[in-house]
């Protein structure tokens, strides 16, 4: 995996000056790149267009912006970080004295070499990021400051990725675009999901997988609204975030708890030894928020390594490609992998030979077990399958009921099903 950890960590650092907001041409950038990885089918909704209870906003897009002394030299400039400016900073161009433009600044007093990540989507206004220690280095006096950016009617630009299935049912895989210079919130989460998604397609997965490239809350809304129909077919999914740090893996469960999702990550998580922690679900966060919320409810969880804000390089220029690892997004990724592995494979069986223990010997089920180590282990797996295949408990069922791997399991269940003892 290390060899993908380093992929997926370049993916992080290709993206990582690219300035993304939740509309906008970086957004379209960030996805054309995406897109060299994965084909996407991108998608444009204009603005003003209703999406359950949201609007559409205006687009933004931004190409320069500064603050410059009276010497002209440019003492904060968006050239050198996308952060050092407000997300969806009205155009300003003006001169005025230090003491008026102090309005204006957001600074991080306790870490004061860092940069923070601040926006203003809804509320025109302007704004600039920088670190205290500049600011503190500034003399009195006037300045000119200049942001020359665009709100204009235009469009909210999110993408999808379709790996077909067997079956129509889908899970879905989101991830959000719009965070600019920020490598674990989410690019991190952009390059799992990417890589995700390209182990997949040299597969035949029984579900269908959907990746969803879009903008935090807004995005996944304007998603919801335009796929009310095919709702029903998303049985389970998965919100990918802050993937790429040295913490350990964190799932949050779904509002309802006991999704099969909720079930299957708590059950790999415990198996893989990883160390980890599994939280409850909370309405706020990331958009697992929005697929769970009580109309929807869909089954989608949250999996990231350190919570959102629970490092203090969240939302600073300190989440850089340092800060995020290749063996952390590697790790992360393995993960995903088993999880989706046992999710596709869990099935429902109907034991066709209920009454009484089938004579497994004359089917040459004990034989195909000859000279394996785990014999026993596979010849338990497959009377244990045998036993709660009733068509009311899963394979994982019969996994945690049992105490066995879940693939034993799986792959006596296979065993059963070609010798057709069973059949889903």
């Amino acid at each position: 995996m290390t060899a993908v950890g380093e992929e997926m960590h370049a993916l992080v650092e290709r993206l990582y000056p690219l300035c993304r907001s939740i509309t906008g041409d970086g957004v379209r950038a960030t996805l054309d790149i995406v897109g060299e990885y994965v084909p996407l089918q991108v998608h444009e909704v204009p603005t003003g267009t209703q999406v359950l209870d949201w609007t559409v906003p205006q687009e933004w897009n931004i190409r320069d912006a500064y603050i410059a002394d009276t010497a002209g030299n440019r003492v904060v400039d968006f050239a050198a970080s996308s952060l050092h400016v407000l997300g969806y900073s009205v155009p300003v161009s003006a001169t005025m004295p230090l003491a008026e433009l102090r309005k204006h600044l957001h600074t991080l007093p306790d870490h004061p070499t860092w940069v923070p990540y601040r926006t203003s989507y809804y509320q025109p206004t302007w704004g600039f990021c920088l670190a205290q220690e500049t600011l503190d280095a500034l003399p009195d006096g006037e300045y000119q400051v200049r942001i020359d950016s665009t709100l204009a009617d235009g469009h909210l630009t999110y993408a999808e990725h379709v790996i077909p299935g067997q079956v129509p049912d889908e899970v879905i895989v989101s991830c959000h675009v719009c965070h600019p210079s920020l490598a674990n919130d989410n690019l991190a989460g952009i390059a799992v999901a990417t890589y995700l998604a390209r182990a997949l397609a040299e597969q035949t997965p029984y579900y269908t997988y959907r990746f969803i490239y879009a903008p935090g809350t807004i995005g996944a809304i304007t998603w919801l609204a335009r796929n009310k129909e095919r709702i029903e077919r998303v049985k389970h999914g998965l919100v990918l975030a802050c993937a790429g740090d040295s913490g350990r893996l964190t799932y949050k469960q779904s509002r309802r708890g006991d999704a099969e999702i909720d079930r299957v990550m708590r059950h790999v998580l415990a198996a893989s030894e990883r160390p980890h922690h599994v939280t409850e679900f909370t309405p706020y966060g990331y958009d697992e928020r929005q697929f769970c919320s009580p109309g929807f409810d869909l089954g989608v969880g949250s999996l990231s390594r350190t919570p959102y804000a629970g490092y203090p390089e969240y939302h600073t220029s300190a989440d850089n490609p340092d800060f995020v690892s290749p063996q952390a997004m590697a790790d992360t990724l393995a993960l995903c992998r088993e999880a989706f592995a046992v999710l596709d494979r869990n099935r429902r069986y109907l034991n066709l030979s209920p009454y009484g223990e089938p004579q497994l010997g004359r089917r040459g089920l004990y034989d195909s077990l000859g000279g394996r180590s785990d014999a026993q282990q596979a010849q338990m797996a497959m009377l244990w399958v045998l036993s709660l295949s009733e068509g009311e408990h899963s394979l994982l069922d019969v996994a945690e009921r049992s105490g066995l791997p879940f693939d034993t399991v799986a792959v006596a269940a296979d065993a059963l099903h070609g010798a057709g003892l069973i059949k889903a």
